[in-house]
């Protein structure tokens, strides 16, 4: 029975496993291939650590790079020399391009090159050939740099494409320069009083942000040579000068900081404020003269003329307006665009005048019958330009008799006046105004000359003044 159990048992243990019966060379196979693979790794370990770190070249450069200036060895949120005199910092620029002037937000937008040179002792490292090492803005990020910012900027970024802009050199003897490209959008407050001839001082002022002058000094590298441009050509201003320059400001809760600035004078082009403003300005008041010399009884054709030069010039006057700051003094270009809308509103005003007269005149002759009685005056007066004072019918002088054989009266005393003789004799003011009152054509002929020699004058002394 014994047997036969066993025996049963084996048959079903061989059914539900048949690797059991092998389970002891399965198990020896295992921890014989176990071994081969452990020893094969033991054997080949070296060569697969030397390809990850060969493959991982950035990180393992780095790595020396902070063991050669030993990063981890000092705290780099101190300034060099924490606790002494003020650290000098050198600073020189190198302006790329002027990339906008706005009257309207008074402000500029420049692209430079600005370079730091300050000496740190705890980034000197041992060469034999006395090279210096560049690197890139990963380094930057781990040591001190000065905190230079840019006084009164608005917007102001640092160029990324295809990677930050920026240069950290180091030398041996832990002399660094640090160079970045940045565009910034500073203020400047503009005069207008002389626009468009006049003249701005602009000006890009650096300073420290945390460390005053007991603990940071900046200075311009080179003097005067430290402020370099390249060609740069403005649409509507031509630089007359570009010089850096340096002072102290002063701040109540901490204390005096180094200032440098970059001084930049603008002079504008005049030539396209010539094109734009002042060109049909000019037209449009000599437009408003050829009135003058069109017939006073034309009325459609000298008021149309007067209402489209008032228009126009009010036209340009809000189209100047529109692109330029809302300032509480006036300007250059304010003035000559009023003067010259008062020279055109005058003319109509002048054209009123000279309508207004010619009907009075007109009714004195028809009440003392000088005019035919089927003369409309109404008529005539909206007649274009085709009725003149030589149509009217008036009573000739009376023809003085001659006697030749009466001597002519030698005595003064005894000459008496005869009908139809004129005496000249000078006029007073009064006579003058009632004499133009009376003859209203007049009016224009004078305005012929005197509006044409008054707005010369005025020219005269606006560009004598401003240019």
């Amino acid at each position: 029975m014994d047997a036969m159990h066993l025996a049963f048992r084996l048959l079903f243990l061989s059914w539900l496993w048949p690797g059991a019966l092998l389970s002891g060379s399965h198990f020896q196979g295992k921890k014989k291939n176990k071994d081969v693979v452990l020893g094969e790794h033991r054997k080949h370990g070296s060569r697969i650590d030397f390809k990850l770190k060969k493959s991982d070249s950035t990180k393992s450069t780095l790595i020396k790079s902070e063991q050669l200036l030993r990063i981890e060895d000092h705290d780099f949120a101190m300034r060099p020399g924490f606790g002494g005199t003020a650290i000098p910092v050198g600073i020189d620029v190198q302006v790329e391009s002027i990339d906008s002037i706005s009257e309207v937000n008074m402000d500029f937008t420049m692209t430079l090159y600005l370079r730091h040179y300050w000496k740190d002792e705890r980034l000197a490292f041992p060469s034999s050939n006395n090279k210096s090492r560049t690197f890139d803005s990963r380094l930057v990020k781990k040591i001190w740099v000065p905190d230079v910012f840019f006084v009164h900027s608005k917007r102001s970024f640092i160029h990324d494409t295809t990677m930050e802009n920026i240069m950290l050199r180091v030398y041996p003897d832990g002399n660094i320069l640090y160079s970045v490209r940045i565009t910034v959008t500073a203020l400047c407050s503009m005069d207008f009083s002389r626009f468009p001839l006049d003249t701005q001082n602009c000006s890009l002022e650096l300073e420290s942000y945390a460390y005053n002058e007991n603990d940071l000094m900046l200075y311009w590298k080179n003097g005067n040579d430290s402020l370099r441009t390249d060609e740069i050509l403005l649409s509507q201003f031509f630089i007359e000068e570009f010089n850096p320059s340096n002072g102290l400001a002063f701040y109540s809760s901490t204390g005096w900081y180094n200032r440098l600035y970059i001084n930049f004078i603008l002079r504008r082009h005049i030539f396209f404020f010539m094109l734009q403003t002042y060109f049909p300005t000019m037209l449009m008041v000599m437009l408003s003269w050829v009135s003058f010399w069109i017939d006073r009884r034309a009325v459609p054709a000298r008021v149309s003329l007067g209402i489209t030069t008032v228009l126009t010039m009010s036209t340009i006057i809000t189209g100047v307006s529109a692109s330029m700051p809302q300032v509480s003094y006036v300007k250059a270009v304010d003035i000559y665009l009023w003067a010259s809308f008062l020279f055109v509103f005058l003319s109509v005003i002048e054209y009123a005048a000279v309508n207004y007269l010619t009907t009075i005149e007109e009714m004195k002759k028809m009440e003392k019958g000088k005019l035919p009685v089927t003369f409309n005056t109404t008529q005539a007066m909206a007649f274009d330009g085709c009725f003149h004072d030589n149509e009217i019918e008036l009573t000739p002088f009376p023809e003085i008799p001659v006697n030749p054989e009466q001597p002519p009266a030698r005595n003064s005393a005894d000459a008496q006046p005869v009908e139809g003789h004129r005496l000249r004799r000078k006029r007073s003011i009064k006579s003058n105004v009632n004499y133009i009152m009376n003859n209203s054509h007049v009016i224009d002929s004078y305005s012929r000359l005197l509006f044409p020699a008054a707005y010369l004058l005025f020219n005269i002394i606006y560009w004598g003044l401003y240019s």
